[in-house]
C-alpha cells in the first residue's frame, strides 16, 4: 500500500488487510470497468442501518416519522460529502480524465458515493461490529448535536401542506438564473403563490436549496405567527 493510502487509513481510523478493497472503494466508474458502485450499494445499506439504530437508542420516545427524518438528514448526500471532506477523500479518488478535469474530486455526489463505498469495503474487510464503531466515530459530533427539533418538515413541504389545508393553489417555482461552472453553480428561484401579491426569491447552490429558501420566505409571510417554530 502506498504511503498516501496508509496515511488515509490513519485518517479514517482503519487499516485495511486487503488493500485492493480500499483501492476499489476509491475508484469511480469514470476510471474503468472495476469501480466502487457495488461497494457503494452495500455501504448505503450499512450506514442507514447503523445511523438508524443509533437514533432509535438515542431517542426512545421519538415517533417513526421523526426518526426517519433525522436519519434522512444524517445520511443524505450533502452530509456524507461533508464527512468525506473531513478525511480528504477527494485527494485519494481514482477518476477518469474527464471527471478529474471537471473537478469531480470536489463534487458532493462523488464524495458521498465514495464514502458509502468505503463503508462497504471496511465491512467486507472486517465485520459488522468494526464498521459500526467506525461509522459512529465519524458521526459522533453530528449525533451529539442533533435533537428532535431537527425533525421539522422542510419549508417546501410545509408550504404545500399549508396551502392544501386551505384549498389554495399550490406554489409555482420559476428558475430565474443559473450562474457559475457546472460543479459550482448558483441558482436563483422565484416562488409564486396566489396568497401573496409579490413573489419570494431564493438563492442556493442547487435548485432544491434555492426552492427551499424561497418557500421559507413565503411561509414567514403567510403562516400564522403561533405556528412557527
Amino acid at each position: 500500500m502506498s504511503n498516501s493510502l496508509t496515511a488515509f487509513g490513519h485518517r479514517i481510523g482503519y487499516s485495511f488487510r486487503d488493500a485492493s478493497l480500499l483501492e476499489l472503494a476509491l475508484t469511480h466508474r469514470s476510471y474503468g470497468g472495476d469501480n466502487n458502485e457495488r461497494l457503494e450499494f452495500l455501504g448505503d445499506s450499512i450506514v442507514n442501518f447503523v445511523i438508524g439504530e443509533a437514533l432509535f437508542r438515542r431517542f426512545p420516545q421519538a415517533r417513526e416519522g421523526q426518526l426517519s427524518r433525522l436519519r434522512a438528514r444524517l445520511v443524505k448526500g450533502k452530509t456524507l460529502a461533508e464527512v468525506a471532506r473531513e478525511f480528504s477523500v477527494g485527494e485519494q479518488l481514482r477518476l477518469g480524465s474527464g471527471e478529474m478535469k471537471s473537478g469531480g474530486y470536489r463534487r458532493d455526489s462523488i464524495l458521498a458515493d465514495t464514502l458509502e463505498a468505503l463503508i462497504g469495503a471496511i465491512y467486507l474487510d472486517s465485520d459488522m461490529q468494526t464498521i459500526k464503531v467506525r461509522v459512529l466515530s465519524w458521526y459522533a459530533s453530528r449525533l451529539e448535536a442533533i435533537d428532535l427539533q431537527d425533525t421539522q418538515k422542510d419549508p417546501k413541504t410545509r408550504l404545500q401542506e399549508f396551502l392544501q389545508s386551505r384549498q389554495m393553489a399550490l406554489p409555482r417555482y420559476e428558475v430565474i438564473s443559473v450562474e457559475g461552472e457546472a460543479h459550482a453553480q448558483t441558482f436563483t428561484i422565484e416562488c409564486h403563490i396566489d396568497a401573496l401579491a409579490d413573489h419570494t426569491v431564493g438563492i442556493g447552490n442547487s435548485r432544491r436549496h434555492a426552492e427551499q429558501e424561497a418557500a421559507g420566505k413565503a411561509l414567514l409571510q403567510i403562516e400564522p405567527k403561533g405556528t412557527r417554530t
